[in-house]
């Protein structure tokens, strides 16, 4: 049977950009909880370049274990691009990576701190660029999470890319 995750992804080719790279990637996962990671994991050789994933689903852990400053989440949110911007930061340092991504947003059913359901931050930090992407997905959470994971895949590949 094939990977339903990474044959829904570029997964394949971001794995080889990594390894042509000589470079690694981390996760901070929040609504999708380890879904990137995962997804990555399911190409053959991937462990040469996933150092590893945190699943940061409750807002203590996003400050505690994904790096987040307490102050951030107490005035953004968890849900937000600077959030975001510190659990892909954070991802790298834990981990030890090349490459973070972090992820957090509402998949639903109800909004979370004003953000109607869909609304999800990508965080990228790597060796050469560092950015942010707010993304507004629509369906039901399944569909939100697995599409987030998908373009924080397709993301980081162009990013590995230049």
């Amino acid at each position: 049977m094939t990977d339903p995750l990474t044959a829904a992804a570029p997964a394949a080719e971001l794995v080889r950009a990594l390894i042509d790279a000589g470079e690694t990637v981390a996760t901070a996962e929040s609504l999708t909880a380890g879904l990137v990671a995962a997804t990555i994991a399911g190409v053959p050789g991937a462990s040469a370049v996933l150092r590893g994933g945190l699943v940061v689903y409750a807002t203590d852990l996003k400050h505690s274990l994904g790096g987040v400053d307490a102050d951030r989440l107490a005035s953004e949110g968890a849900v937000s691009a600077g959030t975001a911007r510190q659990l892909a930061a954070g991802a790298r340092t834990a981990c030890g990576s090349d490459w973070g991504i972090g992820l957090t947003g509402v998949a639903g059913p109800d909004s979370q701190d004003g953000h109607p359901v869909g609304t999800v931050f990508l965080g990228l930090s790597g060796p050469r660029h560092a950015e942010v992407i707010r993304l507004r997905l629509s369906g039901d959470r399944w569909t939100i999470r697995l599409t987030a994971t998908q373009i924080a895949v397709r993301e980081l590949l162009r990013c590995v890319r230049g």
